[in-house]
């Protein structure tokens, strides 16, 4: 069930309704609800997963229980390593069983022996990245003594399913998430005013900006071959607006819709195309998983101590397997190799910390350095952005060459996809980014004192309402990280 389709539209206000009116005097009655209606939301794309996610519930809840009340250390150890093992062995054989067989046949084929293998016709469960890794923390945490067991079934199903962001995240801690089940829920104003913002923010990130741009990407990308270099690097630009607006979109809807249920959820996007640098990126990037890694591999693995040849491995063991984890696909690791590249010399430097502050906070303007490396930034990125999006690494190698040597072949504006019909979605972008720096200080863009006047704020809703509808599709336009 996507969020922005017509069976949610239908699916959360009676969700909400029944909720608080009929659930609200029992917790118990509210983590039960919780997890049947997070069960039909999941269920609504393949019935038939419900039993792996139900499966890894009752096995990490199991395994938990065990980890916490087992005194020799090395028993305790066993039950973590089982936990770890069989959820990581799932995600492995739904998303990257085919890309191994294949992967090594083509190592024979490309030696000049023939080696045919079959794969399976795997169906990828919607969501299993996010909640593998949702559950893996809790046992770790476990472990860690970081968190107590869950002693209730209810409530740790309920925590597992959520269902606003069960399927693309944010990629919540135990130690946030599970003791939020465990007190009851009372309706909160303020709380649900705040979530019905961000619900409406990111229906605009998605709709408007997302799916706008994404109508002139697939055929860019689809046609590369046929387009100048100024139209590619235009399609590079939109596809870093396009996947920031899809996964930013998705995010805020699913933390506002937590909201409505009385629930916080971490923040998972801050502003990241105001970055500095590349690290200062991975910070406000996708924050929910650049900190599960950083917190459950790369700080085990040393972090930034020892030598710098330790240093220099963890950076590139992080960032690839953060590329793996976005797909079975080269392109991916590639992608995760290439941002490795650009983080590197802030490592070396000890540069890579060096922007924790505010972006330019006691001006309009940035500084002329600020803008300059903005941009720089920004178009690494969109760089990347590129390998992350092609069919195969060959497709993004030949999209980089073609901006080089086809700048004489046609211009931006005689290009057959640039016609009258961009200029709404390139107001809409200048807007957009104009709207998030006004805002880029700031916890929420969408908080109730973005302006000082009351009929300023609501004009600006009717506006965002009105962007909303006018973009619209006939069908719902899926979000690109339901495919990890």
């Amino acid at each position: 069930m996507f969020f922005n389709s017509l069976d949610f539209a239908f699916f959360l206000p009676l969700v909400f309704l029944f909720y608080w009116f009929v659930c609200n005097k029992n917790l118990r009655f509210q983590n039960i609800f919780l997890v049947f209606v997070s069960y039909i939301f999941y269920g609504w794309w393949d019935w038939r997963f419900l039993s792996l996610i139900i499966f890894s519930s009752l096995l990490d809840f199991i395994l938990g229980k065990k980890i916490a009340n087992t005194v020799d250390k090395n028993k305790s150890k066993f039950f973590l390593y089982t936990s770890v093992i069989v959820n990581l062995g799932f995600l492995g054989f739904f998303k990257y069983y085919n890309f191994f067989v294949q992967s090594f046949a083509n190592s024979f084929n490309f030696l000049g022996l023939n080696f045919n293998v079959s794969t399976l016709n795997i169906i990828l469960p919607v969501g299993i990245s996010f909640y593998t890794f949702q559950t893996l923390s809790y046992s770790i945490d476990v472990y860690r003594g970081k968190i107590k067991e869950a002693t209730d079934p209810i409530s740790f199903f309920a925590f597992v399913s959520f269902f606003p962001q069960l399927v693309a995240g944010p990629i919540e801690r135990a130690t946030n998430l599970l003791p939020q089940f465990y007190n009851k829920r009372v309706f909160n104003y303020d709380k649900a005013v705040s979530g019905a913002r961000l619900i409406l923010w990111g229906f605009f990130q998605k709709i408007v900006i997302a799916d706008g741009c994404a109508l002139y990407v697939n055929d860019i990308f689809e046609n590369y071959l046929l387009y100048s270099s100024p139209t590619l690097i235009f399609g590079a630009v939109l596809f870093a607006f396009q996947i920031y607006g899809d996964f930013a979109g998705y995010s805020n809807i699913a933390i506002g819709v937590s909201r409505l249920f009385g629930f916080d959820l971490m923040r998972n996007f801050n502003y990241p195309y105001f970055s500095r640098d590349i690290g200062e990126f991975w910070r406000r990037w996708h924050i929910s998983l650049s900190t599960w890694f950083r917190d459950y591999l790369y700080i085990p693995l040393g972090g930034s101590k020892g030598s710098k040849w330790n240093k220099v491995r963890n950076v590139f063991i992080i960032f690839i397997i953060s590329g793996f984890w976005h797909g079975a696909n080269w392109t991916f690791i590639v992608w995760g190799g290439l941002n490795a590249l650009f983080f590197l010399p802030l490592l070396i430097n000890n540069k890579n910390r060096k922007y924790l502050n505010d972006i330019s906070p006691n001006h309009f303007l940035p500084s002329v350095k600020t803008f300059f490396q903005i941009c720089f930034t920004f178009t690494l990125t969109s760089f990347t952005w590129i390998f992350f999006r092609s069919k195969s690494v060959l497709d993004a190698i030949q999209y980089v060459k073609r901006i080089f040597i086809n700048s004489d072949y046609l211009t931006l504006s005689s290009d057959r996809t640039m016609n009258v019909s961009i200029k709404p979605l390139l107001l809409a972008l200048i807007l957009f980014v104009l709207f998030e720096w006004y805002n880029r200080n700031r916890e929420s863009i969408v908080g109730g004192d973005i302006f000082k006047f009351s009929y300023m704020r609501y004009g600006l809703y009717f506006v965002t309402i009105i962007m909303i509808i006018l973009n619209i599709s006939n069908e719902a336009n899926g979000f690109i990280y339901f495919q990890f």
